[in-house]
């Protein structure tokens, strides 16, 4: 099934429907009456034209179509239901900055656009479906002159990394949103967010893990307001769920053929006895076409030598020279590039059946997302230990486009973030592929998913997490 027909005419329905939903004069109403409606609120319970739908939607055109998709389902559902109509918005289309995704750096454009209309502010996934009647009885809990963070608990069971070891004393007391479930602002918060945002300079230039460091800044190291669990978010279906989750790994069709994906492990010498084994010993088997780089050759891999001394930190020379060679003859044409270290953990058939929701003719730079001083108008790129996908269009206009590493140990999937977001390329995230290891993510978070990947075998036995995490045990019929 081609990603082009996944709405198959629901965009239609929704430009009828959103001719239902509030004018931009009717928007703006709320900030010659600020105080009357402030007032209001404050005595009443707040109708669907006072909730605003955030739905977390990405550039790439197949999760653009998803968000429109959903966009329309939630308005047919208003106009069902008879009361009113919220304010539905694609994050993606917010602004021409790429870096709302992060949440953070778009809460000022909401608060100026919706402030004073809106009394609640709810984010959802491209993948939530979302109950208007179940969630309206959820808000009105709660008094929406307050503020409020309101979503579906979820918390660390140990330290971890990608969250720089926060609570270490404690993992399991701090709280932060599954997003899969949606949560929820109340306006008073969101405005008090907005206004602190343009003038706080953030503690990490880096956004690793959206959920913890939003829950993080609106904490504010408990001068603002905790996560408050609400059993009606949910991911799973049960009864009166205000949201659930459809999939983690949509149904594209048949997965992309073995031969189209193209597996470039990056290794060297000191790693060669140590980790290529456990790579042999797991996933290499489901890869037609894959090769080692190293900074030597080695039969006994075999592995290939670029030209590309072995260095300490990053590796944006390596996997430069690896680009090269795949635009080239000598290697099989395929159109689809992953790029993975050698203590990287991967399932290449889910990976496969990801790909199939992606058109290879589009220049795609798919993995997890990270983001560099992202309120400043920085940069997004795709973290390099869960894995770098690439179409071949991408991997072409970039070569093509003369963007280079600055040294050979420089960051390699920084350096591509910022060549791609100079070419007007998105970074396209999914949360199947991970940068750490399971134990570093919420066991109740990841045990939902079909994970694609995970990374680094420190204190683990690497062979049973693929069996556990990755190995499928009833594998579809291979292509």
């Amino acid at each position: 099934m081609s990603h082009h027909n996944v709405v198959n005419g629901c965009k239609l329905v929704a430009v009828l429907l959103l001719w239902l939903g509030p004018t931009a004069e009717d928007r703006h109403t709320g900030h010659a009456h600020a105080a009357e409606h402030q007032e209001h609120i404050a005595h009443s319970s707040p109708g669907l034209e006072e909730v605003v739908l955030v739905i977390q939607s990405q550039r790439n055109p197949y999760h653009a179509d998803r968000g429109v998709q959903r966009k329309a389902e939630i308005l047919q559902q208003a106009a069902e239901l008879g009361q009113g109509v919220p304010v539905v918005l694609l994050l993606h289309e917010l602004s021409a900055y790429a870096g709302d995704w992060s949440i953070l750096p778009a809460l000022p454009h909401l608060s100026a656009t919706y402030g004073q209309s809106a009394s609640w502010f709810v984010f959802i996934e491209e993948e939530t479906r979302v109950t208007l009647s179940a969630l309206l009885q959820v808000l009105h809990r709660y008094r929406v002159h307050e503020e409020w963070f309101l979503g579906k608990r979820i918390h660390d069971n140990e330290a971890s990394i990608i969250h720089h070891y926060a609570f270490s004393e404690d993992p399991r007391s701090f709280g932060y949103p599954d997003p899969a479930a949606g949560w929820a602002l109340s306006a008073p918060l969101l405005q008090r967010l907005a206004e602190g945002i343009q003038h706080d300079h953030l503690k990490s230039d880096f956004t690793i893990d959206l959920k913890h460091e939003i829950a993080l800044y609106i904490w504010e190291e408990g001068n603002g307001p905790k996560l408050t669990a609400v059993p009606e978010f949910c991911t799973e279906p049960r009864d009166n769920c205000a949201t659930t989750f459809t999939t983690y790994l949509p149904n594209c069709g048949d997965p992309v053929s073995k031969k189209d994906v193209f597996v470039a492990v990056k290794t060297c010498q000191k790693f060669h006895s140590e980790r290529v084994p456990v790579v042999k010993a797991t996933w290499e088997k489901d890869a037609e076409h894959l090769e080692y780089y190293s900074d030597v050759t080695d039969a006994s891999v075999p592995t290939i030598s670029l030209g590309v001394p072995n260095t300490e930190r990053g590796h944006c020379g390596k996997t430069f020279a690896i680009f090269r060679r795949f635009l080239s003859d000598a290697v099989p044409k395929a159109d689809w590039l992953l790029i993975v270290d050698d203590d990287t953990l991967i399932s290449l058939p889910r990976l496969r059946r990801l790909l199939r929701c992606y058109d290879p003719k589009e220049a795609v730079s798919l993995g997890e997302r990270y983001g560099y001083n992202l309120v400043q108008s920085g940069y997004s790129y795709t973290t390099g230990g869960g894995g770098m996908v690439l179409s071949r269009v991408a991997v072409s206009k970039l070569v093509s486009s003369g963007c280079r590493c600055y040294s050979d140990d420089a960051p390699d999937d920084m350096v591509l973030g910022r060549c791609f977001t100079s070419l007007g390329v998105p970074i396209t995230h999914s949360p199947l592929f991970h940068q750490a290891r399971p134990d570093d993510y919420s066991e109740s978070l990841i045990s939902l998913q079909q994970a694609i990947s995970f990374h680094k075998h420190w204190n683990i036995d690497p062979v049973a997490v693929y069996k556990h995490w990755l190995q499928d045990t009833n594998p579809r019929d291979e292509l």
